[in-house]
């Protein structure tokens, strides 16, 4: 795990309008925290089922479609 402070206490990110730097550091918040999860992780444990619950790998997966899409209508596409 990392000791850096979250990146909300780090203060503004270069380039970010500031309505939108709640979302950048929430972003990068859940990017560092998945990272640090998921580092020693056991390949071989990444599709496993666990009964009622959905695999570590599906759930990663679903975050990836859940931002894109997040994205796409940030820019007004369908």
């Amino acid at each position: 795990m990392s000791d850096d402070p979250e990146f909300w206490l780090r203060g503004p990110i270069p380039g970010i309008p500031a309505l939108l730097q709640p979302v950048a550091h929430a972003l990068l918040q859940a990017r560092r925290e998945v990272k640090d999860i998921m580092y020693d992780f056991p390949g071989g444990r990444l599709w496993t089922v666990h009964p009622a619950l959905a695999s570590p790998g599906f759930h990663l997966q679903h975050l990836s479609g859940v931002l894109d899409r997040l994205f796409t209508y940030a820019r007004k596409e369908p």
